[in-house]
This record gives C-alpha cells, sequence and structure tokens, in this order.
C-alpha cells in the first residue's frame, strides 16, 4: 500500500474532504436549468458519455496502480462488483428503468431516478476509497475524476426533475444529497482495507466490476440512443484519455 498521510491532515479527515469535494460537485449540473438554458436530447446523450469516460478512466487507473498482485481476488472481487450492481437494481426495481425519459408522467419516476443516482454514488465511494488506500495524491487524483463526473449525472437528474416542476435549487440539492453515500462508503472503504491490507485486490476488483458494469449496462446505451454511436466514442474517449492523463499527472 501507499503512503496514507498528506501534509497535516489526518488521512480519515482527507478522504472525508476529497469524497465530499466530489459528491458536492453534483449539484453544479443544476446551473444549465438555474441559468434557463434547454437542453436537447442529444446534449443529455453527450453528459452521459462523458459520466462514462470519465468512470472508464477511473477503472483502467486503478487497475493499473492497484492491482499488481492478487490477480485471482481481484477478478473475483470484479464478478462480485457487477453482480452488486445488477442485484442492486433487480431489489430496488430500476433494472429497466430509462434514466432519461424527461416526458415520463409516472408519479414515482422522479424518485426511482434519484434512487438509481444513489446507487452509482455508492459504488463511487468504493472506488474513491480504495484510491485513497492505495496512495494519497492518487487517491485524490480520482476524487476529481469523478467530481467531474458527478456534474453530467447531476445535469440529467436536474433536467429530470426541472421538468416536473422542481426547482432548480431543489434539484441541485437532491443530487449532492443522492451523492452523500458517496463519502459514508469511501471512508468506509479506506478504513476497512486499511486494517486489513489483504482485502485490498478484493476491494479494487469489486469498485472496478462495478464501474464498468454501471457504464456499459446503463450509461452507454442511453448515450446511443441519445446522440449516436460516432459522437458518443468520441466524447467517452476524450473524457477517458483525460482521466488517464489526470492520473498520470499525479504527484
Amino acid at each position: 500500500m501507499g503512503q496514507l498521510t498528506t501534509g497535516a491532515l489526518d488521512p480519515t479527515l482527507t478522504v472525508l474532504l476529497w469524497s465530499s469535494f466530489a459528491a458536492l460537485w453534483a449539484g453544479l449540473g443544476a446551473l444549465p436549468r438555474a441559468a434557463k438554458v434547454g437542453l436537447p436530447v442529444r446534449a443529455l446523450g453527450w453528459a452521459n458519455a462523458g459520466a462514462s469516460g470519465l468512470m472508464l478512466g477511473v477503472a483502467y487507473l486503478l487497475l493499473a496502480e492497484g492491482l499488481r498482485d492478487g490477480m485471482g481476488a481481484g477478478a473475483v472481487g470484479a464478478l462480485l462488483g457487477l453482480a452488486s450492481v445488477h442485484l442492486t437494481h433487480l431489489l430496488t426495481g430500476t433494472d429497466d428503468l430509462d434514466l432519461n425519459a424527461l416526458d415520463e408522467v409516472d408519479s414515482a419516476y422522479g424518485y426511482q431516478v434519484v434512487l438509481v443516482n444513489t446507487v452509482h454514488a455508492a459504488y463511487e465511494g468504493i472506488a474513491i476509497g480504495v484510491a485513497l488506500t492505495i496512495s494519497i495524491p492518487f487517491g485524490i487524483s480520482m476524487a476529481v475524476a469523478l467530481a467531474l463526473h458527478n456534474v453530467p449525472e447531476g445535469m440529467i437528474l436536474s433536467e429530470i426533475l426541472g421538468r416536473r416542476g422542481v426547482r432548480p435549487f431543489h434539484a441541485a440539492s437532491l443530487a449532492v444529497a443522492a451523492n452523500l453515500n458517496q463519502v459514508l462508503l469511501a471512508v468506509v472503504t479506506f478504513a476497512v482495507v486499511g486494517a486489513a491490507p489483504a482485502l485490498l485486490p478484493w476491494a479494487l476488483g469489486f469498485a472496478v466490476g462495478a464501474l464498468v458494469q454501471l457504464v456499459l449496462a446503463e450509461l452507454l446505451p442511453e448515450s446511443y440512443r441519445q446522440a449516436g454511436h460516432t459522437s458518443i466514442a468520441v466524447v467517452a474517449l476524450l473524457a477517458m484519455g483525460l482521466v488517464v492523463a489526470l492520473g498520470g499527472v499525479a504527484p
């Protein structure tokens, strides 16, 4: 495991601060709605693609930086992460939910979308906690990447809620609230893996499997329907490249 201190800050406090930073950025997604800028469906597709690329970049760097040993445990952990995402959606009744049905009239739809964002945030919190366990600088770079990822997710959520009469400030508050478990899971993951380093490859694999499942099964399919394959691929690859570059310059 990498160095677990940075400056004078307690390591756990560092995890708390940076995971909170990532969660708070979800509120910025409400700015277009607050500015009364209407977002076409294609723009929402690009937002999903950007979120997908950022998440894939985090998954790639977690593998590259942390999973040099314990490949078997990491592979099993990835399968568990994938299965966990699928099972969570089955249990919450959101496995077939269209995340961008802007004109959906079902009264429960808005709550279901908030719930889906909450599920996503939990796995992102695990990824932040694992990354900070590898090293604080690397973990900070991953927290920044997921903070950027939270902006387009918050944008889509705010657009859906806004079309249902929710005010921009309230939509921003809900976007942040949906990410609060990201903070909890980051701190818990950091504490547990720090206390039992043998769990690191398992937790790494779990985080990577969950993130890849979210991208391939949920975010990208939605994007393709909204903006076409070519532009989505370009946006996703650019976003992924940004994260890889960010990880490469981390001290």
